[in-house]
């Protein structure tokens, strides 16, 4: 009879995908949008100062991120926000400061990202984000992140303000676009990793539509709110809900890893063993 194959449970370091997960990633990138705008406008510091500052926070959060063992709602949703504004603020620096065309953007961060996940499945054969576990999938998941917001940024813009539809008709056009997702993944057999990927580069105009439509003047189609009101808004909301998910532990998720390297779902008997232990 062989040997049992020994095994090891461990926390995967990105949250579980619920609802409350969309939610709040949606109110990030909205929030992403606005901030990007005061602290460039309003603040008066210029598309250079405000992407060096806030490039040099992120690094900071990711610092901070990267030294947890698990998912933590303060670290990885401070990093998202964080990352939202920067992948924001690479897109406006090459439009325009560089006057690199929105179009020319839109198909450059679509083949950095594609690259970027094809580096990925090659160097981990996986990319799930249920097994987030080590430094080196984690950080092809941030990178996979900045691509999708700088993308979502230049995609959104181009279809907004080239396109001229507007901040209303882009924001339902993503929006149809993300429930077509939705039917085809709950429905249809859409594969889930595809689904969310797609999902997630396409929640970013979604978001920054929104936050365009309530922050910007009523002549330029807006709600007139202004980029603080908005930013305060949906900084309150994402405090909250990060709040809550700390208290409850919401959005933790455990990976198994056998012996041979193999990701398997660990049973209910040892994650309360693993909590009986932790206690």
């Amino acid at each position: 009879m062989s040997a049992p194959i020994a095994k090891a449970v461990v926390y995967n370091r990105v949250p579980r995908v619920t609802a409350d997960f969309w939610l709040i990633k949606l109110m990030a990138v909205t929030m992403g949008e606005t901030a990007a705008d005061y602290l460039n406008v309003q603040m008066g510091l210029g598309l250079t100062a405000t992407s060096l500052v806030m490039s040099a926070i992120l690094a900071v959060a990711l610092v901070w991120q990267f030294a947890q063992k698990k998912y933590v709602p303060a670290a990885y949703w401070l990093s998202v926000v964080l990352i939202s504004i920067v992948g924001t603020l690479i897109t406006d620096n090459l439009v325009d400061n560089f006057h690199v065309p929105l179009l020319a953007t839109t198909i450059a961060f679509s083949v950095a990202l594609a690259l970027t996940f094809l580096l990925w499945f090659q160097t981990e054969r996986t990319l799930s984000i249920h097994s987030i576990f080590t430094g080196r999938r984690e950080a092809f998941y941030w990178l996979a992140i900045l691509f999708t917001f700088a993308l979502g940024t230049a995609a959104g813009d181009l279809v907004a303000e080239k396109f001229a539809l507007g901040y209303l008709a882009t924001g339902i056009l993503f929006g149809m676009i993300i429930a077509s997702l939705a039917i085809g993944y709950f429905f249809l057999g859409l594969d889930p990793i595809l689904g969310f990927w797609l999902v997630y580069i396409l929640t970013r105009p979604l978001g920054a539509s929104f936050g365009d439509l309530m922050s910007q003047p009523a002549q330029y189609g807006g709600l007139g709110l202004g980029t603080i009101v908005t930013s305060a808004i949906f900084l309150a909301a994402i405090v909250t809900i990060v709040a809550f998910m700390s208290v409850r532990g919401e959005g933790e998720e455990l990976a198994e890893i056998n012996e041979d390297g193999k990701l398997g779902k660990p049973g209910q008997r040892e994650r309360l063993t693993v909590a009986r232990e932790e206690r």
